[in-house]
């Protein structure tokens, strides 16, 4: 005897309904055989799933997408909604990369670009003067809050109009999730989804000095005359040469945890990786290492 499935009325008479017993006649059951592929198909998806069992990610929030057949190859509360931190930076440099604004033109970091909320640190102390290229290089490569700021405040209109700006962008590139209020990350307000910041991801690819700033592992300025400043890249793994990245950037204020994407290529397979709220200040990295290891075993399993 088997239970009738609930009918789709209201919870009450499905909850009736579940309980009433009614009766099931087996008719005309045939055997069913499997082929060796079947067989092979199924067990290669057992494994998978054990795969992804051993991963055990410390990040809340993993997604990773091959971005040639848009094939989701792994995702753990992919639709969630989060703080983002400074992953805001790449959509500030691709505003600024489409601006058409002089990236020569010098800038001036001035009182108004000091993080008076979170009070974090910076090494561009107030009338350091970099051109708007130095800015965003040093924005993408080493987080730089007071460069990213000054950026956004020396667009056409002001603040207010680069905040339009990367939202209006945002939703061109279909981020349906996604919402910034000032372009540093240092608010939590500024969020997104996995799945928009793969969008993200893919946009800024399109842009050669975006590739090149959030990979170059290191760079040198001269913000004030006689003093040179040496920055590096806050994501390590770019100066491994077992790793193939082109877009890279990392995040961390306290609301979003330890954020990390990556565009990277992964046995010629160009993968979108995208880890945020990880616990621990070297899990994103450690995290990343896992996936990339998930993902070659899942190649070696596709092959069988």
């Amino acid at each position: 005897m088997a239970l009738a499935e609930p009918s789709t009325l209201d919870e009450d008479t499905a909850a009736i309904s579940y309980n009433v017993p009614h009766l099931v006649f087996e008719k005309n059951l045939q055997p069913i055989s499997y082929s060796e592929n079947d067989s092979r198909r199924a067990l290669n998806a057992l494994k998978h799933d054990a795969l992804i069992q051993h991963a055990a990610l410390r990040s809340e929030i993993a997604f990773v997408q091959d971005l040639e057949s848009s094939t989701v190859l792994y995702q753990k509360n992919s639709d969630a909604v989060r703080p983002i931190a400074s992953i805001s930076k790449l959509m500030t440099a691709l505003v600024v990369a489409e601006s058409g604004l002089p990236m020569d033109e010098v800038l001036e970091i001035i009182d108004e670009d000091v993080d008076r909320v979170k009070h974090s640190s910076s090494r561009l102390s107030v009338g350091s003067k970099l051109n708007r290229a130095d800015m965003m290089h040093l924005a993408l490569m080493s987080s730089e809050n007071r460069a990213a700021h000054a950026l956004g405040r020396n667009y056409p209109g002001g603040m207010p109009a680069f905040v339009r700006a990367m939202n209006d962008k945002a939703r061109a590139l279909g981020m349906r999730n996604t919402r910034f209020v000032e372009p540093t990350g240092l608010s939590s307000d500024n969020v997104a989804s996995p799945r928009d910041l793969v969008k993200l991801l893919t946009a800024t690819s399109q842009h050669a000095r975006i590739q090149q700033y959030t990979t170059n592992d290191q760079y040198s300025v001269q913000p004030v005359r006689g003093r040179q400043l040496v920055f590096n890249n806050t994501n390590r793994l770019v100066k491994n040469a077992n790793w193939d990245i082109q877009v890279s950037k990392t995040g961390f204020i306290n609301e979003a945890g330890e954020c990390l994407v990556m565009l990277t290529k992964i046995e010629d397979r160009e993968v979108a990786i995208v880890l945020l709220n990880s616990s621990g200040r070297y899990s994103r990295i450690g995290d990343a290492v896992r996936i990339r290891d998930l993902v070659e075993k899942s190649n070696g399993l596709a092959m069988l």
